[in-house]
């Protein structure tokens, strides 16, 4: 007699059960990938520490509780909480709780060679692009990626035909608004052409003291010879939860830099997908996180190197505070085909509380032979001599603890090409510094 084993499923698990009910069955392409996602949590439910990709953030411990999908939210409430990067000259786009805000949103008198809708306005109308959704895959299974793919009711698609240089920044400003807890899912593609230049800017925030839940995914196709730049600020209230995805798929000859800039939410995981399928293509991923109190902010990353002549650049740097936990999880894979590839992977901790915790784990995996690839961490804590070197002129110990600090995050944030958003991310870390006791 066979025994019929299931799988004790969480209260969180079960009320995301209960969502997934909602999702749709076949019909289209995208009905039949959003249903084989909600049978793929089914299945698997929320990873554990016994899955070695959520080692370090166990789901199924951290997300003690699974709150409904957000409703629709008030303009005037959505307005005044989406601050982050106003500063910045961009034509602005807000989702709030989920979906686009028309009243709040920069639609209109678009530069010639950009395209943009809504996700939802594609899926209602069957739009071609909505093909290359779903086009990376990673090789494993991936909870957030998922519930995103099942549950995503809105977003942006943005497409930049060939040849196209976008001047201005296209910013997406992801806003919680409402009194009670929720969760909100939503789902972007951007499509940059051949030859095309385009920089595209996100941020997240919303209230403190609401334990609300985001999931944004968002991918991007880049074509040959094109040159894309991604900007992310992420600030959302101190009780939030936040996951995110970021897909990339890079063409020949073609150049993408992406910065992550992690200061929010109770408890965070930002994980990167990126396929180098055409060759003699650059990418640079970078990124910086604050952390104080108990926070919790995991950056996880797999670059797969499938062509020959390709170039990696990863530069992350963590500064924890208090009793915060960091995570730095990378693995770039170089497959067989991929001769000539020059990779590079390092992960920085600075821990300046004495309850800190920092967990890094970079990784290489080659099956090629005429390669140059490295990986590495540190963690420490402030140079003592510098620190002296800096009170024997007469700084206060917190002024100078704060000016190595914030040496030691610019050498990433100065990555980041585009003037304004890179000052947008200085004075947020400025504010960071100004705000710890």
């Amino acid at each position: 007699m066979n025994a019929d084993i299931r799988p004790i499923r969480t209260q969180a698990e079960q009320a995301i059960l209960a969502s997934l009910a909602t999702v749709p069955e076949g019909g289209d392409r995208l009905a039949d990938l959003r249903r084989a996602a909600a049978r793929s949590f089914e299945e698997n439910g929320l990873p554990h520490r016994r899955v070695e990709e959520w080692k370090y953030t166990d789901l199924r411990s951290l997300m003690r509780e699974a709150v409904p999908v957000a409703g629709a939210a008030a303009v005037a409430e959505a307005d005044a909480r989406a601050c982050l990067l106003r500063g910045v000259e961009a034509r602005r786009i807000v989702i709030a709780n989920g979906a686009v805000v028309p009243e709040l949103s920069d639609l209109a008198d678009l530069e010639e060679g950009l395209s943009l809708t809504t996700f939802a306005a594609a899926m209602a109308a069957g739009d071609e692009v909505l093909s290359r959704i779903g086009g990376i895959v990673p090789s494993r299974y991936d909870a957030s990626l998922a519930l995103n793919t099942a549950l995503a009711r809105d977003g942006v698609v943005i497409t930049v035909t060939p040849g196209a240089a976008i001047a201005r920044p296209v910013h997406v400003a992801h806003v919680f608004a409402g009194g009670t807890a929720a969760a909100m899912y939503d789902r972007s593609l951007v499509v940059v052409g051949a030859g095309a230049s385009f920089t595209y800017a996100e941020s997240f925030e919303g209230a403190d003291g609401l334990a609300y839940q985001a999931n944004s995914a968002t991918e991007f196709v880049v074509g040959d010879g094109a040159h894309l730049d991604v900007v992310r600020l992420q600030e959302e209230g101190a009780s939030a939860f936040h996951l995110s995805t970021l897909l990339f798929d890079v063409g020949r000859d073609s150049k993408v830099h992406a910065f992550t800039f992690g200061l929010g939410a109770a408890v965070a995981r930002t994980t990167l997908y990126a396929t180098l399928s055409g060759e003699d293509s650059h990418v640079g991923f970078n990124g910086a996180t604050l952390l104080k109190g108990r926070q919790h902010a995991d950056s996880t990353l797999f670059l797969d190197h499938q062509v020959p002549g390709c170039e990696s650049r990863e530069l992350f740097k963590t500064v924890l505070d208090d009793s915060a936990r960091g995570v730095f999880q990378g693995k770039i894979v170089v497959r067989q085909a991929a001769q000539k590839t020059d990779g590079r992977m390092m992960s920085r901790a600075l821990v300046l509380g004495d309850e800190a915790e920092m967990d890094n784990k970079p990784e290489l995996e080659i099956f090629a032979d005429d390669v140059q690839c490295g990986h590495g961490a540190t963690c420490g804590a402030i140079d003592d001599d510098l620190l002296f070197y800096l009170r024997a002129r007469g700084i206060p110990k917190k002024e100078a603890q704060s000016l190595l600090v914030q040496a030691f995050v610019g050498e990433a944030v100065e990555t980041v090409e585009h003037d304004g958003l890179r000052e947008a991310l200085v004075e947020r870390a400025e504010a960071w510094l100004a705000a710890r006791a």
